[in-house]
């Protein structure tokens, strides 16, 4: 069987099980299943498959009408032009997060803290270019973190990235100018809403804290200004309903500067503030 018509017999399955990026879907993972480049795959269609990319072929389709994300399938997902392994015990990261991190990028830091960090993929994308920065990325989950560090060691990004397991800031010391957050933000009543691919299959620890989903904003709120040294920012991604609870769980704890990015759709998707320049601060009146 050539790659052509491995694919054309796949897409109507997909089709079929209400995927909806089924084509492209199919693509991917037939390039996944090949060893090669998914941008390569139009030059290698007429080739003939192996028994064993066949049988990986088969395989991943099996698994993406199961609705398990692409992403899990092949165990990679592009970030901010970077691949990051992805696996179970993270969120597969979403596009809308880049927002966050041009953000972080948009102003020189050199101590980032990054909490619930999951692949590591904010942490490491915003170390990767800022070469003079360290940080720190802490999750609950000692899985995720064992991904995070395999991402760290393959963006070479080991010295410079310390990845602790914390709950929130309670195991973290110190002060950085820079803290960024992706934390749980689905309210309880609206996750019967989403699809399967991530219901199914993504951890729910990292989707929702439970109750109204603002558990984890309160925590952040409450911890960040003793943890942000004067001057120092806080980028939070929120939910696109979720701006004015947010700004407001901030203002109650002094923060200042506060702003609301949106992403490409027009969506609210990440809160912006800053901690007030400490009295005696250097050129403080």
């Amino acid at each position: 069987m050539t790659a052509n018509e491995a694919l054309r017999a796949a897409l109507p399955r997909l089709q079929a099980a209400g995927i909806e990026t089924a084509a492209r879907d199919a693509r991917v993972l037939l390039a996944h299943a090949m060893g090669i480049a998914p941008d390569r795959l139009t030059l290698h269609l007429p080739d003939t498959l192996s028994d064993q990319s066949l049988a990986t072929y088969e395989t991943a389709i099996t698994a993406r009408l199961a609705h398990q994300p692409v992403a899990q399938i092949t165990g990679q997902r592009l970030f901010w032009g970077r691949s990051f392994k992805v696996t179970r015990d993270t969120l597969d990261p979403r596009p809308e997060t880049e927002i966050l991190v041009a953000e972080a990028l948009s102003r020189p830091f050199l101590k980032l803290l990054d909490l619930g960090t999951g692949t590591g993929c904010i942490l490491l994308s915003c170390l990767a270019d800022m070469p003079m920065a360290s940080g720190v990325g802490s999750d609950l989950s000692a899985a995720a973190l064992a991904v995070a560090r395999e991402n760290a060691e393959n963006l070479g990004l080991t010295a410079r990235a310390k990845l602790v397991q914390s709950d929130w800031f309670a195991a973290i010391p110190g002060r950085f100018d820079l803290i960024v957050s992706n934390p749980p933000y689905i309210a309880q009543d609206e996750m019967a809403g989403l699809s399967p691919d991530v219901l199914n299959w993504e951890p729910h620890s990292a989707l929702t804290p439970g109750g109204d989903g603002l558990a984890a904003y309160r925590a952040l709120a409450q911890g960040a200004p003793a943890r942000l040294m004067g001057g120092g920012r806080l980028l939070l991604e929120i939910g696109p309903t979720q701006a004015a609870a947010v700004s407001a769980l901030l203002l109650a704890q002094g923060m200042t500067h506060i702003r609301i990015l949106q992403d490409l759709d027009g969506r609210d998707r990440v809160v912006a503030a800053q901690k007030p320049q400490d009295p005696d601060s250097c050129g403080a009146l």
